[in-house]
């Protein structure tokens, strides 16, 4: 490979990921993450990390304690998925993404391996992360699960905690259609003796958890049970008070295994995650008059939340521009959304993308009305073009939807 674009193509388009093609990049296998692993020297003994588990929240979370331990002075490693336009946006080294010479220079070095082992994109991004936080030597690594926990790429760590920010009903056919079951997989994150931190979440699924961490024999704390103080960020959205709450406790429990971390920190590091780590996609206030609004909520518990936060703010017409992927439950995701708005039915341009005259038709039985846009950007277009400054422009229901925009 000569180019960052040649490299980017061959990893986007020579192997199957999840985020585009859905189901055939699935391996419910860590063997190939191990044979990645061994071929580089097991860079994945050399780190200190943090593993960040859940249905929601978990990439919010992610940024939060990256933000303080940065503000406390260490060297951060941050490796977060999807991207929203760059894909060197997933490993990140105090907010810094991974340049692009080096991406050239990773493959180009490992490619002839591969050929036998067949490793699937994340398994590659995976690996480069580990190699890249090893070439930096940052002090501690935030690695966020892809859509599972016990059989995702990242599972071959060992953590100094586990984090595990909520439980809903997400890729239920890869990960089990009850939430008992999604939590039993998001529970194998949980090490020997390595502490567990629980986010909020539905009480039936505490003890699926507890009884995990009991076998693992560990502890479990919980936002639940803590007091816990709330600490003001730039991450707005009532939603984000959830995340900053299990932040604060993954922080506790860190300060408890002797990492350094103090009052000051914390707050600055709250009150500067986008600057230090360059979040984007969570609500994401993009103009003011119109206030518009971009959030990459995806899922039932997700977007309900976005769509809870809307129902009480004050506007005068709503304008959603919407594009879904189609291995979503798309009905549920529907029956969320408002009546009383305009909408702008839109496919992002991606093979997961759920076409937009269909999107429209199943939004009409939910008595849903609007118009089908070639792609997502005519779609925002024509949104700013129709809202009048007190309206209330939303973009949502994918990650993918949101990126276009952004």
């Amino acid at each position: 490979m000569k180019t960052y674009a040649d490299t980017v193509k061959f990893l986007f388009s020579q192997l199957p990921m999840f985020q585009r093609i859905g189901g055939a990049a699935y391996k419910a296998d860590l063997s190939n993450t191990l044979k990645m692993c061994e071929l580089a020297g097991n860079p994945e003994l050399n780190l200190k990390y943090v593993h960040v588990a859940g249905t929601n929240g978990k990439g919010s979370v992610c940024h939060l304690i990256a933000s303080v331990l940065q503000e406390q002075g260490y060297k951060v490693g941050l490796y977060t998925s999807p991207h929203l336009k760059d894909f060197r946006e997933r490993i990140r080294v105090n907010g810094d993404k991974v340049p692009e010479t080096w991406i050239v220079e990773f493959v180009n070095h490992f490619k002839k391996h591969w050929e036998e082992i067949e490793p699937s994109f994340f398994e590659i991004t995976f690996l480069m992360a580990l190699e890249y936080f090893n070439f930096s030597e940052v002090d501690i690594a935030i690695m966020e699960t892809g859509m599972g926990g016990r059989l995702d790429s990242t599972n071959v760590i060992l953590p100094e905690i586990s984090v595990i920010t909520n439980i809903g009903l997400d890729h239920t056919q890869f990960l089990g259609d009850t939430l008992q079951q999604i939590a039993a997989e998001k529970a194998g994150i949980i090490k020997e003796g390595v502490p567990v931190v629980l986010g909020e979440m539905a009480d039936e699924v505490y003890g699926v958890f507890e009884n995990k961490a009991k076998e693992m024999h560990t502890s479990v704390t919980t936002v639940r049970d803590s007091e816990i103080q709330n600490i003001p960020s730039d991450l707005v959205g009532p939603y984000q008070d959830q995340n900053r709450k299990t932040a604060l406790l993954a922080l506790a429990q860190l300060r408890s295994k002797g990492w350094q971390i103090d009052n000051t920190a914390i707050q600055r590091g709250f009150a500067k995650v986008k600057e230090n780590t360059n979040l984007r996609g969570r609500w994401d206030i993009l103009s003011e008059k119109p206030l518009t609004v971009a959030d990459c909520a995806h899922n039932v518990d997700g977007l309900t939340m976005v769509l809870n936060t809307i129902k009480k703010m004050d506007y005068h017409d709503l304008h959603v521009v919407l594009g879904v992927v189609g291995d979503k439950d798309v009905d549920a995701i529907l029956d969320l959304f408002p009546q009383h708005a305009t909408y702008y039915f839109c496919k992002a341009d991606i093979p997961r993308g759920l076409d937009a005259e269909k999107l429209q038709q199943m939004a009409q039985f939910k008595h849903l009305r609007g118009e089908v846009f070639t792609s997502v950007k005519k779609a925002y277009e024509a949104a700013r073009l129709y809202a009048t400054p007190n309206d209330l422009i939303f973009i949502g229901g994918s990650v993918f939807t949101v990126a276009e925009v952004i």
